[in-house]
């Protein structure tokens, strides 16, 4: 038998939990019930999820006695765009949404920034409630606050933060995800034990196999520990000042290469991590911050989950320069000069501020990128 799990995120008056187990979903009426101040669920969803799941999530809220009103968008990350945005908001006017009602975003990570961020910003902020439906949310964009819509310049670069009321990590609804979907948000998994738990790393080593299998306990296990780590890191460093910056490990690299290869399917944001995480840690061993003992082992176990760990398992040419230009426009960008999260070891990754850009080119030139 699989133990729930709760896991608080520590914000003073703002703390909030996350509850991790299978078949959550079928209490989330009874759950959702005590934060709404009249009995109407909002819920933002996608084509997808809704016919997976959404009957289900329905009978659940109507059997709380909730009232049930759904904005149903098209699935991908066209959606989470401000085009995108503005169909959210202007369907959740004419629902007749008001300030003291509660918003619900069921689905991935596309639904999970694009619904917090309209809350965040409807008549000027509205609360949320996160049920996500992929390995890469549960683990990740639905705890934290983060939400936002990508630029033609980048991605997430327009955004709020705005930390969700509950959320509610179904282990149950990874069952019906694609398996690259699932190997996808074994990259953020894995992201965790290469930025701060060497322990939990190993422990994902040994495991991983069976717990991107099905095995229900470890996957839940898996789930738990990565929220851990982020509601704690969460809880210290809100707005990313200091230490929160370290969950960005492979978000430079992937990120830009997200944007190069348009933001779809030719590309997972997973996929973009897993292969971040990869180039960081050879960053780092190229740079003599980090043993190659380390980076080879990191490359390893994502190549193990399925994940790419070079630029030319992409499949196409990628400019040296272009990847430069669009990691300027990270947010981590301090008076021009790029910031990259890099490691001395498995488990110990650290901020790195004012990295010179001529050795990002040569790495990326040395990695396979055109000049």
């Amino acid at each position: 038998m699989t133990t729930a799990v709760k896991i608080g995120v520590g914000l003073g008056a703002r703390a909030y939990d996350v509850l991790v187990e299978p078949d959550l979903i079928d209490r989330a009426g009874s759950l959702l019930r005590p934060l709404l101040k009249r009995p109407v669920a909002t819920v933002v969803t996608d084509e997808t999820v809704a016919d997976l799941h959404g009957g289900r999530l329905r009978r659940a809220l109507t059997s709380a006695g909730l009232a049930v009103q759904e904005v149903i968008l098209p699935p991908g990350e066209e959606s989470k765009s401000y085009a995108g945005l503005q169909r959210l908001c202007e369907s959740l006017l004419s629902l007749g949404l008001e300030r003291s009602d509660i918003v619900v975003a069921f689905g991935g990570g596309v639904i999970g920034d694009l619904a917090g961020f309209a809350a965040a910003i409807f008549k000027r902020g509205v609360d949320f409630v996160q049920i996500p439906t992929t390995l890469l949310a549960q683990v990740d964009s639905s705890v934290g606050g983060k939400t936002a819509i990508d630029s033609p310049q980048g991605k997430n670069l327009i955004g709020a933060f705005h930390q969700p009321r509950l959320v509610l990590a179904d282990i149950g609804l990874l069952a019906s995800l694609p398996a690259r979907q699932r190997v996808s948000g074994w990259a953020e998994v894995l992201k965790y034990g290469l930025l701060g738990d060497a322990v939990f790393f190993a422990w994902l080593e040994a495991n991983g196999a069976r717990a991107l299998g099905g095995d229900t306990a470890l996957l839940t296990r898996a789930v738990a520990r990565s929220v851990e780590m982020k509601a704690a890191i969460v809880a210290a460093d809100e707005r990313e000042t200091g230490q929160r910056a370290l969950l960005n490990l492979g978000h430079t690299f992937g990120h830009a290469l997200e944007t190069e290869t348009g933001f779809g399917d030719a590309l997972l944001h997973g996929e973009g991590v897993g292969l971040g995480c990869a180039l960081a840690f050879r960053f780092s061993a190229r740079l003599g911050l980090c043993p190659p003992g380390a980076a080879v082992r990191a490359a390893e176990a994502l190549k193990a989950a399925g994940l790419p760990t070079t630029l030319a398992e992409l499949g196409r040419p990628f400019s040296a320069q272009r990847l430069l230009n669009a990691m300027a426009q990270d947010k981590k960008t301090e008076n021009g000069e790029l910031t990259f999260i890099l490691a001395r070891e498995i488990g110990a990754a650290f901020t790195a501020k004012g990295v010179a850009r001529e050795a990002v080119e040569a790495f990326l030139r040395a990695e396979g990128a055109d000049p």
